[in-house]
């Protein structure tokens, strides 16, 4: 918390720049007491009640101009001294800033009973009160620009994840199952699968071209309808379907906290995941590729005809639980900031006061953010990283997305990359981070010759700093939605 003395000086820098009816009144006020008059004096010197000069007084209605014309005439000044923005007075600076806090809506959320600004009130007092509110403005800043309940869920979730090797076997069990209702026992699931998956859990399919933005895909339970988008990118068809089955089979509803939204998501995205690239073939792919020293992200998503993230995904799932590998995991954007983690090999990711990962920037010399300097966009890259904390050896690639470009990679310990295809890679970083000489400080000569000469404009970053919205944990347009089902339900349908 601010100093009050630094605090009381802030307060009537800012009290100096807003002419309002508060400043007006007090002006009034004071320059009435200095002449000596009543507010019955004043009020017969200008044809009004003392109590309609005590209302202009006490910033209650917004004085009209010729009300002021007259007080001025009255009080010996112009109307110009009348109407001077800055406050008469530090006093008068203190009792403003006390009514303007008192009459905004974070003040109103307390339930607190209004202060009456009294001369017996101190100006330590007034400061007090000032600095307390202050304060909770900050923290409301603060929390309303990273989600503060949301980083802390996110970090507790990592943490669990990790301790089970991010491996769910619950969840490899129902995938498991569901293939075997559809007959599918190995090899890629291919759109027709995913399709009969639909029609055995009693949902029919039917694909738009104005599913609201907020939304991967909406399911209509009362018409047993999946709605999924028009894809126009060449995506996979695979995931929006099997993502939003996933969340009929395993219940989901509105979440109740950012704990609980987080988890359904966990949950959805490796079910879908284990739907695509199934346990058993797909550890005894891994299984092969390890005895031959040849492990690749690039041949899993070959072998199951996959995106790339999903095939990184999945490749931390399986390894770790049945080959013993620890490895880690990071989808980057193009701005270095980090949109999704996960280690289980001690691999030291930046972090802000909370734990939390996601949007803190990565350093520019790990594998991560050099793959973005790779003209060649097809091979995966691979490098060795030297860190505070040991070596490590990742594989990068990039994907596109309306969001921009991505960096997926997945790292293990020098100790392990024995079993990797690209060991053999001559690219080799050293990073410092977190140490600010690493890459975040400006070399002395660039420093020297531009730190008072240049003036970046930023780029927001609108997605970390927006709060989640206050009457849904998933940010979804309900309005929208709901017209959507209306407008697509079908003809004779009820309701």
């Amino acid at each position: 918390m601010w100093h009050t003395g630094l605090m009381a000086e802030q307060i009537l820098d800012d009290t100096d720049a807003e002419l309002d009816s508060l400043t007006i009144g007090r002006r009034i006020r004071a320059l009435r007491t200095e002449r000596g008059l009543t507010l019955d004096e004043l009020g017969s010197a200008v044809g009004r009640a003392a109590s309609q000069i005590s209302v202009l007084e006490n910033g209650k209605r917004e004085p009209r101009l010729s009300d002021l014309t007259a007080v001025a005439r009255a009080l010996g000044v112009t109307l110009d001294e009348l109407l001077t923005a800055s406050p008469p007075s530090r006093r008068a600076a203190l009792e403003i800033q006390l009514e303007r806090i008192q009459r905004g809506p974070l003040y109103g959320s307390l339930g607190l009973p209004t202060l009456p600004v009294r001369k017996t009130l101190s100006d330590e007092a007034i400061e007090t009160v000032l600095g307390l509110h202050a304060e909770l403005e900050r923290l409301h800043r603060e929390r309303a620009a990273t989600p503060e309940e949301a980083r802390r869920a996110n970090t507790q979730l990592r943490e669990q994840m990790r301790k089970q090797n991010n491996y769910f076997p619950e969840l490899e069990k129902t995938a498991r199952d569901l293939l075997a209702r559809i007959g599918h026992s190995s090899g890629p699931l291919s759109n027709r699968a995913a399709s009969d998956l639909a029609t055995h859990l009693g949902f029919s399919l039917h694909y738009v071209t104005d599913l609201p933005a907020s939304t991967r895909s909406i399911s209509d339970l009362r018409h047993q309808r999946i709605y999924l988008p028009v894809d126009k990118k060449g995506g996979d068809p695979r995931g929006a379907l099997l993502r939003a089955l996933a969340g009929q089979v395993l219940g989901a509803t509105e979440p109740r906290d950012y704990t609980e939204f987080l988890l359904q998501r966990v949950e959805t995205n490796y079910l879908a995941a284990a739907l695509m690239i199934p346990e058993a073939s797909a550890t005894g792919f891994l299984r092969r590729a390890k005895e031959a020293k040849e492990l690749s992200v690039d041949d899993l998503r070959d072998e199951f005809a996959v995106t790339y993230e999903t095939a990184a995904h999945r490749f931390t799932n399986l390894v770790t639980e049945h080959l013993g590998l620890p490895v880690h995991f990071l989808k980057v954007h193009e701005s270095g900031t980090i949109s999704k983690a996960y280690e289980n090999d001690a691999a030291k990711f930046p972090t802000d006061a909370l734990g939390a990962v996601e949007g803190q920037v990565v350093c520019r010399y790990w594998s991560a953010r050099q793959v973005f300097d790779i003209a060649d966009r097809f091979s995966p890259y691979h490098q060795y990283t030297d860190k505070p904390n040991g070596t490590y050896w990742c594989t990068s690639s990039i994907q596109s997305t309306g969001r921009g470009e991505f960096s997926v990679s997945v790292g293990t310990p020098f100790a392990h990359v024995k079993w990797f295809r690209g060991r053999d890679t001559q690219n080799r970083r050293a990073s410092g981070c977190p140490d600010p000489a690493c890459c975040r400080r400006p070399p002395e000569g660039l420093t020297t010759a531009w730190a008072e000469h240049a003036v970046p404009s930023p780029r927001l970053q609108s997605s970390l700093l927006a709060a989640v919205p206050t009457e849904s944990f998933t940010g979804v347009d309900r309005t929208e939605v709901y017209e959507f089902l209306a407008a697509h339900a079908p003809v004779g349908g009820d309701g």
